[in-house]
């Protein structure tokens, strides 16, 4: 049983790590705008953030691995990334911008596995599942949220603040991480990824050995796929609709609610039938979810339809962010490299979503955006199909037991 301190503690974690993650998204290119950027500008500063994030998410996840006590791991993040926030608070100029978004993708690279990390030390490998899913429902929470609040802020007052404001939730973030105490509350045998670092390369373990498993390379695939069926759908459906109508402002937020809506709802119950039911129903679920969009967008809906079909992008939105570092928990029982998996999965998906803005821009320029709605389909269904026919369940069996070993805190 996780106290309730440990318990409170991550869904708070959780909640304001998000709300600090929200600053960084939309409110980026209207406060470089307002300082007087050209789109260029902008659109270069985007581009070091994006290459930076793709090349540190390995070196980020063997990072966390080598740490053992993971509160530190998340309590650097977050001061890497209230760092980034200053920096562009205090000097909005080229060279800073560049520096903090490279700070930013270093802090969240490191992140999500440690984040990932410390519920599998709080919850053990068979609880692992559903905390996933109470994870999932106080980000989504913590990410609605902020966008209200830092959108007032950027209305009535300034973008800058938004960055203010940013840097203010890193610290009831950081107040979080004194909660947890994790030899209290797991078996220490549970999960090789919970040994000390030390003990882990005794054994001659190596993070690259989780490429030796063909489920890994599998799901792999799978991601890059999704996310190049998934990345360019609604900003490509929202530009469209913006065209035709002349504007979009409430629908652009309607439209990322509503998958929020549906991560808050419905997360710890897929986090609860994963473990109950098996990796693999979930996934076909979650990625038949996707082409479905897809070949609803072809029809270049309305914006009330356009924002229901969004509910679908929940769906495969929850499914898929569960399933990363749940199945990357799965394969390293061996090795308990944890953290090297679940970044090398992220960068597999951030490659499939690098090509999937570029390849669609390109084909709705050409050839017209229905087209480059049926091509995501096609890419979508292509994902569905390497699931379906290659990919094996990856729940455990039974427990696995090690050595006696101390938990990482």
């Amino acid at each position: 049983m996780v106290p309730i301190r440990c318990t409170l503690g991550l869904n708070a974690l959780n909640l304001f790590t998000a709300a600090v993650q929200t600053g960084f998204g939309p409110f980026f290119s209207v406060y470089l705008t307002e300082q007087g950027w050209s789109q260029v500008d902008i659109g270069f500063a985007l581009s070091i953030g994006t290459a930076s994030v793709l090349l540190l998410q390995l070196p980020a996840g063997g990072l966390v691995d080598m740490i053992h006590h993971k509160r530190f791991a998340i309590g650097l993040a977050l001061l890497l990334i209230g760092v980034s926030a200053l920096m562009l608070v205090a000097t909005p100029t080229q060279g800073p911008v560049w520096a903090a978004q490279v700070t930013h993708a270093i802090g969240s690279c490191i992140m999500t596995p440690a984040i990932a990390a410390l519920t599998l030390a709080l919850c053990g490998h068979a609880g692992f599942s559903e905390r996933l899913g109470i994870n999932a429902r106080y980000a989504s929470i913590g990410d609605a949220l902020a966008a209200g609040l830092l959108g007032a802020l950027a209305y009535y007052i300034s973008s800058r603040a938004v960055f203010i404001a940013a840097m203010l939730l890193v610290l009831p973030a950081l107040a979080t991480l004194p909660l947890f105490r994790i030899s209290d509350s797991v078996d220490e045998n549970d999960h090789p990824a919970l040994l000390h670092p030390k003990k882990r390369r005794s054994r001659n373990h190596r993070p690259w050995q989780i490429y030796r498993e063909p489920a890994f390379h599998v799901f792999t695939v799978a991601a890059v796929l999704f996310q190049f069926a998934n990345a360019a759908m609604l900003p490509l459906a929202l530009n469209e609709l913006t065209k035709r109508t002349g504007h979009s402002g409430f629908v652009v937020s309607a439209a990322i609610i509503v998958p929020q809506i549906v991560v808050a709802l419905f997360s710890p119950l897929v986090g609860r039938l994963a473990q109950s039911v098996g990796r693999r129903p979930l996934l076909l679920l979650g990625f038949t979810a996707l082409p479905l969009r897809a070949l609803l967008f072809v029809s270049l809906p309305a914006a009330v339809p356009l924002v229901a079909m969004q509910v679908l992008d929940g769906v495969s939105g929850v499914v898929f962010g569960l399933m990363i570092p749940l199945i990357a928990a799965d394969l390293t029982r061996r090795t308990g490299f944890l953290n090297f998996a679940i970044n090398s999965l992220a960068l597999a998906g951030g490659l499939g979503a690098t090509l999937s803005t570029t390849s669609a821009g390109w084909i709705a320029d050409t050839m017209g955006a229905p087209a480059a709605f049926l091509g995501l389909a096609l890419i979508g269904l292509l994902a569905l199909l390497v699931i379906g026919t290659l990919m094996p369940e990856t729940r455990p069996d039974k427990p696995l037991r090690l050595p006696p070993a101390v938990a990482a805190a």
